[in-house]
C-alpha cells in the first residue's frame, strides 16, 4: 500500500495550539502520517538568509521567521505523544545536526531529508549514525547529484528512499516529471515516491497508478491561510479525497484483470449481446442482404450477430416478419 504522508511544514505558523489542531484533522483523512520541519535557527540560519517568498509581514529576516517556527523538546514530546493518540507516524524533517540530537529525543522512526539537504554530507552522516530509514526529497538535485548522495547512504548501509520532486511553488503540470518515477526506480532498486506541491490531487493520483509507494503534500486548513506554502497545498477535503482515490487505486493495482478468461460474463453476455432479426417482411425464396438484418437482444435466440457474413447470399426457405430472428435453420 502507498504511504501516505499529509505535511504540515510551518502551516502552524509558530503556534502550539494550531500544530495540535492539524494532528486531529489529518488523523480523520486517513493519512498514514504527518510531517513537521524541525527548525532550530542559530543551528542552521543566519541574518544572510534571504526570503523564499518575501510574504511576512512581522519578521524582518528569514532567520527570525525560523526563530519563530522553533518548539522546546517538551512541546516537540508532545505533539509526537498526540501522534501517537490517534494512530499517525510523527515525522519532522531536521534542517541541522541539533534538530537531529532533538528528533532522537523526541522519538522518530524515520527521517524525511528536504530537497536543499540531499547535499549536505554533514546532516546525512549525521542521519546516518542514527540507523534510521531515510526518505530523500530529490527537488533540486540532478542525477549526478543523487548518484553521490546515494553512493554515500549505501557505504553507510542506510535503509533509504527517494521522492521525485520538483521545487516550485505551486508545482505546474509541466513540471510534474512524472517520468522520473519509472527512471528512479531502474536506476536505484529502492523504494520511490513522489512529493507533491501542485495544491492539486491530480498528479499524487497519476504517480500512484505509475508505482509511487510513497506520497508527501503539503496540507492546509485553507489556501488563504499566512504561510510560504498555503497556496501550494491540499486542504483538508481534498486530502481526504486524495487517500480515497489513491485506496481505490492501489486495490486496483493488487487485482489485475485477466482478459484471457471472461467466463464471469457469460450472464451478462447472454442479456447484453445480440442475435440477427430481419429489419422488413421478407418472403420465401429472398436472398439475404446486408440491408436486410437488424440485431436483437438477447443473444442466443438468432444467429450470432458476429457470423452475419455467414449467411449474406443464402435463400429462405420459408417467410419472415420484420424483426423476426434469424436462425440457420431458415435456410437450406
Amino acid at each position: 500500500m502507498t504511504f501516505i504522508i499529509a505535511e504540515i511544514a510551518q502551516a502552524h505558523d509558530g503556534s502550539l495550539g494550531l500544530a495540535h489542531a492539524y494532528i486531529d484533522a489529518v488523523a480523520k483523512t486517513g493519512c498514514n502520517a504527518i510531517k513537521f520541519q524541525t527548525h532550530i535557527a542559530d543551528a542552521e540560519s543566519s541574518i544572510h538568509e534571504p526570503f523564499r517568498v518575501k510574504f511576512s509581514k512581522q519578521d524582518t529576516t528569514r532567520y527570525e521567521y525560523w526563530h519563530r517556527m522553533e518548539f522546546t523538546l517538551d512541546q516537540w514530546r508532545g505533539l509526537k505523544t498526540h501522534c501517537d493518540e490517534v494512530g499517525l507516524e510523527f515525522i519532522s524533517s531536521p534542517f541541522s545536526n541539533a534538530a537531529v540530537d532533538l528528533l532522537e529525543k523526541v522519538g522518530v522512526k524515520r527521517y524525511k531529508v528536504g530537497s536543499g539537504e540531499v547535499n549536505n554530507f554533514v546532516l546525512l552522516e549525521k542521519i546516518s549514525q542514527t540507523g534510521k530509514p531515510i526518505i530523500i526529497s530529490s527537488g533540486m538535485s540532478s542525477f549526478e547529484e543523487l548518484d553521490k548522495t546515494v553512493l554515500f547512504l549505501r557505504e553507510r548501509k542506510v535503509d533509504f528512499s527517494i521522492l521525485q520532486c520538483t521545487t516550485s511553488y505551486p508545482t505546474a503540470p509541466k513540471q510534474y516529471g512524472l517520468n522520473v518515477i519509472k527512471e528512479f526506480k531502474e536506476r536505484y532498486k529502492v523504494p520511490v515516491g513522489f512529493s507533491d506541491h501542485s495544491a492539486s490531487t491530480e498528479a499524487c493520483i497519476v504517480a500512484t497508478a505509475l508505482g509511487a509507494e510513497i506520497l508527501e503534500f503539503h496540507v492546509v486548513f485553507d489556501k488563504e491561510m499566512f504561510g510560504p506554502d498555503a497556496k501550494s497545498s491540499l486542504t483538508l477535503k481534498e486530502t481526504k479525497q486524495l487517500v480515497k482515490a489513491v485506496t481505490n487505486i492501489n486495490t486496483a493495482l493488487k487485482n489485475p484483470i485477466d482478459k484471457r478468461d471472461n467466463s464471469e460474463f457469460d450472464t451478462l453476455k447472454s442479456i447484453f449481446e445480440k442475435s440477427l432479426a430481419v429489419n422488413k417482411n421478407l418472403h420465401k425464396g429472398h436472398i439475404i442482404s446486408f440491408s436486410d438484418l437488424e440485431t436483437k437482444k438477447p443473444k442466443g435466440f438468432g444467429i450470432l450477430a458476429n457470423e452475419y457474413e455467414n449467411i449474406i447470399g443464402k435463400k429462405l426457405t420459408s417467410s419472415l416478419n420484420k424483426f423476426d430472428f434469424l436462425n440457420y435453420s431458415d435456410f437450406k
